[in-house]
């Protein structure tokens, strides 16, 4: 038996399940494929009857400490009056030693890109939020999913801060998936749109005590460098050659620490998304 999904306004103030779908939410299952979950962090200013709140979904590394960023986007989505979203992508699906599947979007059976959207559209149905389009940041193996989902859907992103990748697909037409976009047509079904990439604001961070090679050792040699510095700057270059003025973002004193970037990340966002939205209509009646 299929359930519809109830909105938080059928619930009125006070009530247990207000409380609960406010503020911090739990992790919920997707209606879309129950192996995934998302939680949301949503500001005091959060109103049934405003403007849509604008989201910004922020992807964790290969911990899977997916909670974390809530609690460290909480504060900038209190002041900039944006729900933060996280998604929750277990390791070890089909194969139980894996632990990279969401990283290259396909895996086996499962399209990591459009697990995520279908997560935003239940999101929308559940809350008040616009996602049509939204910012996107993740570290790591976050990273990786969030530069390839930005050559996959970039007229879905107001703007796409990565994170440190230990892997780069470069937007380069004379290699294959997941070394470039070569074949993304036949594999994805989507046209490879190198001016609407572009277009995205883009931010490129990583710490710059960041370059240990033996970090990579697991990694197979891709041809762009021995280190994650080396390889956001080879990602960096091809992305200047596709029109993109990516901004590079090199955090003094931090090594491979997702949560020593996120000042510089939540300054890049804060300009390039927040300043760009339109003021929020306030709730009715107040």
């Amino acid at each position: 038996m299929t359930r519809a999904i109830v909105p938080a306004s059928a619930f009125p103030a006070g009530h247990p399940g207000r409380d609960l779908l406010t503020a911090r939410t739990p992790f919920l299952a997707s209606r879309s494929d129950q192996r995934f979950s998302y939680a949301l962090q949503l500001p005091s200013t959060y109103a049934d009857d405003s403007d849509p709140l604008h989201v910004l979904v922020a992807v964790h590394g290969t911990g899977r400490r997916a909670e974390r960023y809530l609690d460290a986007f909480a504060d900038f989505g209190e002041q900039h009056g944006v729900a933060v979203l996280a998604p929750f992508f277990p390791a070890g699906i089909s194969d139980p030693n894996d632990v990279h599947n969401y990283k290259f979007i396909a895996y086996d059976d499962i399209r990591f890109d459009l697990v995520l959207l279908a997560m935003l559209d239940e999101a929308a149905t559940r809350w008040n939020l616009a996602v049509d389009r939204f910012a996107l940041h993740g570290f790591s193996g976050g990273g990786q999913f969030s530069h390839r989902f930005l050559y996959l859907h970039p007229d879905r992103l107001s703007a796409v801060s990565i994170g440190a990748p230990g892997r780069v697909t470069l937007p380069d037409r004379n290699e294959t998936w997941w070394k470039g976009v070569g074949d993304i047509e036949e594999r994805f079904g989507l046209a490879w749109r190198p001016d609407v990439v572009a277009s995205v604001p883009t931010q490129l961070v990583i710490g710059a005590l960041d370059d240990r090679a033996q970090d990579l050792a697991t990694v197979e040699p891709d041809g762009n460098g021995a280190t994650r510095r080396q390889r956001l700057d080879r990602l960096a270059e091809h992305l200047r050659g596709i029109g993109c003025e990516p901004l590079v973002t090199v955090v003094p004193d931090v090594a491979h620490d997702a949560m020593g970037v996120l000042p510089v990340v939540r300054d890049f966002l804060a300009a390039r998304v927040v300043s760009s939205l339109p003021e929020r209509r306030p709730p009715a009646g107040s």
